[in-house]
């Protein structure tokens, strides 16, 4: 039988799971929609790995991206939007019901995974992922090796405050975390359009706002400015921190046309050098990076 490698895109509205073989190759995939009980989720993500083993002819170790992270305290899921896993040992039931070993990662960090091991950033030395979506969260991979951190929460630069801030932009919005003034708050999809109708009085969607900033409406275009701006100054004190060679924007954020180019561009005057050498990349995979990434897992330790 074929030695596959099984990753696992554990969601909050769909379960997705794919096969990957030793050269990178896609064998097989399959997705649900995410059940939002805890029991329910077990019972997707084994009935999952069955399809996508036997659509690929073979088997192999799983590892699987979360909403969150495994607490290195307790052995359970903390921080998860999807709530229903909190409080859980899910990837030691998983083990258990499917009979095999079982990583679990931050979405986030099997993102940067993915990017860095065949993506936008394949073959650098340091790649900072960047997930601007309903929420803002980052990770970071170096020489091929995901960077989780001691507390499982490195690259969580959402939960930082927006740097240089205006005084219209303090003391900023209120964020779930119970702080103000987040980077996530500023740079979510919900933030933009928050920002857009606190500025405006008009509710509009990110995919409407775009739309409209792409045919030339000042308002909207204004927003879109704001919005670069803001995110170039958010992810220069990451690149003051880490110095990462690649940042690869992920997320429905960074469909926005353009935004690779522009975001590179607003953060070199916040960077503490002369010449900013960190290239600003759209992501290669897309929705699917999460899932390969989780894959990749196993592509960073043994196997067997």
């Amino acid at each position: 039988m074929t030695r596959l490698r099984i990753g696992v895109d554990l969601g909050g509205t769909k379960i997705e799971a794919i096969a990957v073989a030793d050269d990178g190759r896609e064998v097989s995939r399959h997705r649900v929609r995410t059940p939002r009980t805890y029991e329910g989720t077990l019972d997707a993500v084994a009935e999952l790995v069955a399809l996508t083993e036997k659509d690929g002819g073979g088997t192999g170790p799983l590892g699987i991206g979360i909403p969150g992270v495994v607490s290195p305290a307790t052995g359970l899921v903390k921080n998860a939007n999807s709530t229903w896993l909190i409080g859980r040992p899910l990837d030691r039931d998983l083990a258990e019901r499917l009979h095999r070993p079982v990583r679990l990662m931050n979405d986030a960090n099997c993102f940067a995974l993915s990017e860095a091991s065949d993506g936008a950033a394949a073959g650098a030395d340091v790649v900072f992922g960047v997930i601007l979506g309903t929420g803002v969260g980052g990770g970071i991979v170096i020489h091929g090796r995901p960077l989780p951190g001691g507390q499982l929460i490195a690259g969580e630069w959402g939960h930082n405050p927006l740097p240089w801030p205006r005084d219209e932009e303090r003391p900023g919005p209120e964020c779930y975390c119970g702080k103000r003034g987040c980077v996530e708050t500023f740079l979510s999809g919900p933030g933009m359009e928050r920002d857009h109708a606190s500025t405006n009085g008009t509710r509009l969607t990110t995919r409407e706002i775009f739309s409209a900033a792409a045919d030339g409406d000042p308002a909207t275009r204004a927003t879109v400015e704001r919005y670069v701006e803001r995110l170039g100054r958010a992810l220069a004190v990451v690149v003051n921190i880490l110095d990462p060679d690649v940042v690869v924007l992920g997320g429905g954020m960074s469909n926005m046309p353009g935004l690779s180019a522009a975001t590179s561009d607003a953060l070199r005057p916040w960077v503490f050098t002369d010449r900013v050498t960190t290239t600003v990349v759209k992501n290669r995979h897309g929705d699917s990076s999460g899932v390969r990434g989780a894959a990749w897992l196993w592509q960073v330790g043994e196997a067997d």
